[in-house]
Formats: C-alpha cells, sequence, structure tokens
C-alpha cells in the first residue's frame, strides 16, 4: 500500500510539472515574436561619394501586442559615413500582432574600405515581463565603398544594315537603335570596285 501511494505521489508529480510546464510553452507562444530585415543600397552620387540607403522592416509574428518599440542602428564609423537624411534610431508606442513597421535612412561615404555592419537591434516590452525584451535584425553583407568597379559598357551588341542608303545599329544591350547616313560612301561599291581592280 505504501509502495502504491509512492508511485502515485511520483505520478501527480510529474503530470504537475508537466502541466506547469505546458502553461509555460503556451504562455510563451502567445506573446509577441519580433523579426526584423535589414537592407543596404549602395548607389554611386560621383567618383569620390558613395549613398548608402538603410531601409529596416520589422514584423511582429506572435500572438500579442508589443510595446514601447525602440529600433537602434548606430553602429556607423563617423570616420567614413555622414548622416544626410534621417535617423539612425526611431521609436514606436506599440507594434501589434501580425503587424509590421518600416524605418529608413541614408548615409554618404568618402572614404574608400570595406565596410561589415552590425545588425540592428530592437527592444520592446510585453505586459507578461518587466524585463525589456530583446531582438536583432538580420545582418548585411559587407559593404565595398568606393570599390573600383569596371565602367558600364555600351553597344554590347550591335548589328549594323544598310538600307536606304544609310547604315542602321541596333544596341541589344540597351534596346536602342539609330542610323546614320554617309551618302557620298558606299562600302559595297568600294568593295566591287575594289575586287574588279585586283582581277
Amino acid at each position: 500500500m505504501c509502495h502504491l501511494d509512492l508511485n502515485m505521489k511520483k505520478f501527480l508529480l510529474a503530470t504537475v510539472f508537466a502541466v506547469l510546464y505546458l502553461s509555460w510553452a503556451i504562455v510563451a507562444s502567445d506573446g509577441p515574436f519580433v523579426v526584423a530585415h535589414k537592407k543596404a543600397t549602395l548607389t554611386r552620387v560621383k567618383s569620390d561619394i558613395e549613398r548608402l540607403s538603410i531601409s529596416i522592416d520589422i514584423y511582429n509574428q506572435g500572438y500579442a501586442t508589443a510595446y514601447d518599440v525602440s529600433l537602434y542602428d548606430d553602429n556607423w564609423s563617423q570616420d567614413v559615413f555622414e548622416i544626410v537624411a534621417g535617423n539612425t534610431s526611431m521609436s514606436w508606442e506599440r507594434l501589434d500582432a501580425g503587424a509590421s513597421l518600416s524605418h529608413s535612412f541614408e548615409l554618404e561615404a568618402k572614404k574608400k574600405t570595406l565596410f561589415y555592419g552590425a545588425p540592428a537591434v530592437i527592444t520592446f516590452r510585453i505586459p507578461t515581463k518587466a524585463a525589456l525584451q530583446e531582438a536583432f535584425s538580420t545582418p548585411i553583407l559587407p559593404l565595398e565603398i568606393l570599390a573600383d568597379r569596371p565602367p558600364d559598357k555600351k553597344f554590347d551588341w550591335v548589328s549594323l544594315n544598310k538600307v536606304d542608303g544609310k547604315i542602321w545599329f541596333f544596341d541589344f544591350c540597351d534596346l536602342s537603335c539609330g542610323s546614320i547616313c554617309l551618302p557620298d560612301c558606299d562600302p559595297f561599291k568600294v568593295k566591287q570596285k575594289e575586287t574588279l581592280n585586283t582581277n
């Protein structure tokens, strides 16, 4: 009988722990789940200036609202970058479940370097926890600032056709066409005359 009571106590204790763990898992899954995507785009403005556009999209893929949402992305070296539009930080009152937020800003770089950017940091609060919650954005690839790039090639594929005394060219790279008029020069007659003189 005593042995049966001991087994029953173990079973009840295990059941209580299982219920508590399941309840904790349900509560955790019902909270907000914040993820963020960070994107960087480089644009050459001048030969010695490059514009960097940063956009950060924040999503709440959980089941509860996140409050006091703040974004920080200030890990940009002042020796390389200068803020020209927007701010590297932003705050919102809330981010509802299934909703999203976006923030963007622009920097200018005047120094040639290979820059490794850090993920943006997002902090928020949830009613069930007193501690400030933290999430990170996706990282970005290393940025080749003012890198040497080959010039764009024009007329990579050009087709020439002679119609009505004009030489028409078709640029398959830029999908453009035009004509060159050479009234005093007929390359086909010149070629024919050279052939007759040779014979």
